[in-house]
């Protein structure tokens, strides 16, 4: 486990987070979609919304992971208490949106696959807990491996 920034959230709350956005990853991948998924929590532990990259199954390019479990949590006042879990390294597009929102706290499952702009939002002050997971290196470079043509598109390659 890797720590970006000062994170205050510990290793078993972030990894019973991280468990919500790999079962995401995982059904985007059986409904034949790129396996990466994410969830928004309150930093009291509170699951806000969940969902993964819908792009192949909704011919949207917009729909990734944390666009998918941001919209699913609906409206809140309070997203500086709110952190968001993905299982790779938010792209640029999902930096954004969580430095829009000024999101507090982003626990990222791996960065070896693809790095995206988590460092960037530790330069703007928002927290950024990588956890270098096996379960979510492996999910999305077989995938990547098995589907090349699909993973570039998605990463706009």
């Amino acid at each position: 486990m890797t720590a970006t920034s000062e994170p205050t959230l510990d290793p078993a709350t972030a990894g019973a987070m991280l468990a919500i956005a790999l079962e995401e990853a995982r059904i985007g991948l059986a409904e034949g979609g790129i396996p990466i998924g994410a969830a928004l929590f309150h930093r009291d532990g509170t699951l806000l919304g969940r969902g993964h990259n819908r792009r192949v199954q909704h011919d949207d390019p917009s729909m990734h992971a944390e666009t998918d479990a941001f919209r699913n949590a609906g409206r809140r006042r309070d997203y500086p208490d709110c952190v968001m879990v993905t299982t790779l390294s938010p792209c640029w597009y999902c930096s954004g949106l969580v430095r829009q929102f000024r999101i507090g706290l982003v626990v990222v499952g791996e960065s070896r696959n693809f790095v995206g702009g988590h460092d960037w939002l530790v330069e703007l002050g928002h927290g950024v807990l990588e956890l270098d997971d096996p379960e979510c290196i492996e999910l999305l470079g077989s995938f990547i491996a098995e589907h090349p043509e699909l993973w570039h598109e998605d990463i706009g390659l």
